[in-house]
């Protein structure tokens, strides 16, 4: 049942009633023209940005299409990776593969914000189910061969932002983005 733009969930016991809330949200960096990468890599470097990124899904599901899990070295630590891939025999170290969306959903329902990471086609996908987007918009064009979806004023409500200058640990300019589902 949907209640205030967030997903409810009722667990039932003799003892007691437990409701869960579940809010799926999307995490991304993405260029001024939605932008994500060129050739399995991203196109900048922002320590910062990563920092967020660890901060946020940290000790939460960390939903991803196969080819996102294959550019981590290894398994990012303190989050369960769920891999989405068509490959029925497709086998990731430390990982949970599954076939869709939806059953990367269901095994992250015990978790109050699972995380989807990308790439381009799992946003396109999640932008259907997801009540929240954390995007670091990054303030320059690029050449890239992924993209974030549009993110639709109809839909979404920018509820905060937070700029981040160029420096010497960042060569672009970026801006921290929190939306909800309206």
């Amino acid at each position: 049942m949907r209640n205030s733009g967030q997903n409810w969930e009722i667990a039932t016991s003799q003892t007691n009633l437990t409701i869960l809330k579940f809010m799926i949200t999307m995490i991304a960096a993405a260029g001024e023209d939605n932008e994500l990468g060129k050739d399995q890599d991203l196109v900048w470097h922002l320590p910062d940005d990563f920092k967020r990124f660890k901060k946020l899904t940290t000790g939460h599901h960390i939903i991803m299409g196969r080819k996102t899990f294959e550019t981590f070295p290894k398994p990012l630590p303190h989050r369960t990776h769920v891999v989405i891939t068509k490959n029925e025999s497709y086998l990731a170290k430390d990982a949970i593969v599954v076939n869709s969306l939806e059953k990367a959903l269901e095994i992250a329902k015990s978790d109050d914000q699972p995380f989807i990471i990308g790439g381009g086609e799992i946003y396109k996908l999640g932008m259907e189910v997801a009540e929240k987007i954390e995007l670091t918009r990054v303030h320059g064009t690029f050449e890239a061969d992924t993209f974030f979806p549009n993110i639709e004023p109809e839909n979404w409500q920018l509820e905060s932002e937070k700029f981040h200058e160029k420096d010497e640990k960042h060569d672009y300019a970026f801006t921290y983005q929190t939306f909800i589902k309206k």
